[in-house]
């Protein structure tokens, strides 16, 4: 992956359970590395759709495209496969994907 973006990770724990939102339409699934650090790997399918986060949030996106709204911001930006971008602890955002299925790495904290 470019810019960074990690192609695996080695040594981690996957949570069985799925993350599943918006009836389907966003799904993760939950890494912790040996540290306890907890990422996120996730599938995002069309529509539009809003998030609160409680710590921050680096999201990487690894396929796809999104366009992203933080609070407190106007309009969106878009954010193709290998870019990336943060969101601030106690705060929300919405993600759109307008076509095709984005995929992304969630990191925490």
């Amino acid at each position: 992956m470019s810019q960074g973006i990690p192609a695996e990770f080695p040594g981690v724990t996957a949570v069985c359970k799925a993350n599943i939102y918006f009836g389907g339409k966003v799904i993760s699934h939950t890494l912790v590395d040996a540290d306890g650090k907890k990422i996120t790997l996730g599938l995002i399918f069309p529509g539009s759709y809003a998030f609160n986060t409680g710590a921050p949030e680096r999201m990487d996106m690894v396929a796809g495209a999104c366009r992203v709204k933080l609070a407190g911001r106007e309009g969106f930006t878009a954010y193709p496969a290998g870019t990336s971008f943060l969101v601030p602890g106690d705060s929300s955002f919405e993600i759109a994907v307008d076509d095709g299925i984005a995929e992304y790495i969630c990191s925490f904290g």
